[in-house]
């Protein structure tokens, strides 16, 4: 019962879209332009830095409030399965930031929302996110190769830290469990970004520059 009520209240504060509703303010459905797709990225190229930092910073936002709500509501009584419930919790972010019933299930793919997972989760994996990301995006300035390895990175570092006892008192099954959770947030990342995966394979991905204007086609 517990995972469906963090899964739920992940999937609300993931209902958030905030690409679309700062387009909304400044006149536009930002999945109208550029990529079509409600995420940092593309209100970055469509609308500006300005527009990318808060979308990620709104995005980062609303899965770290899920998990500290979930903290909140069972860090006390459940601390053997904290850390996998704070999982659901994110993945029901991710989920309501990819699918939001109110916009026909059409909203982004994750990968903000997934940062705020990994900022919130364990101080362990901030470094490791951050290297990772802006490592890739600055050597190749493609922002979905440096999603996707984030999260390999992410699925390899919880299976490590899980096994060397960085969850505290978290049981086997739980951390099984909590790889299995994870496993399927990656595939759902995966499949997300299957076009530009087809894009970088043929050299058709577009780049994205933090230090200069990018282009929205």
């Amino acid at each position: 019962m517990e995972r469906i009520v963090c899964l739920a209240i992940g999937y609300v504060f993931g209902l958030f879209q905030t690409a679309y509703f700062y387009g909304k303010l400044h006149g536009i459905d930002i999945r109208e332009h550029g990529s079509g797709n409600a995420g940092t990225t593309n209100a970055l190229r469509v609308l500006g830095k300005k527009a990318g930092a808060i979308v990620l910073l709104g995005d980062c936002a609303k899965c770290i409030l899920a998990v500290c709500v979930t903290r909140l509501l069972y860090g006390g009584s459940h601390p053997d399965t904290i850390y996998l419930l704070c999982i659901y919790a994110a993945a029901g972010a991710v989920l309501g930031h990819n699918f939001p019933f109110y916009m026909g299930f059409k909203g982004g793919k994750g990968i903000a929302a997934t940062a705020g997972l990994i900022l919130s989760l364990h101080p362990y994996f901030i470094p490791m996110g951050v290297i990772v990301f802006f490592g890739i995006l600055f050597t190749t300035h493609y922002v979905s190769l440096g999603s996707l390895l984030v999260y390999v990175g992410f699925m390899i570092e919880i299976v490590v830290c899980g096994q060397l006892g960085v969850f505290a008192e978290t049981s086997q099954a739980a951390l099984y469990e909590m790889y299995a959770v994870s496993l399927c947030l990656a595939v759902m990342a995966f499949w997300k970004h299957r076009e530009n995966i087809k894009r970088l394979i043929h050299g058709e991905e577009r780049k994205t520059y933090l230090t200069k204007k990018n282009d929205e086609k």
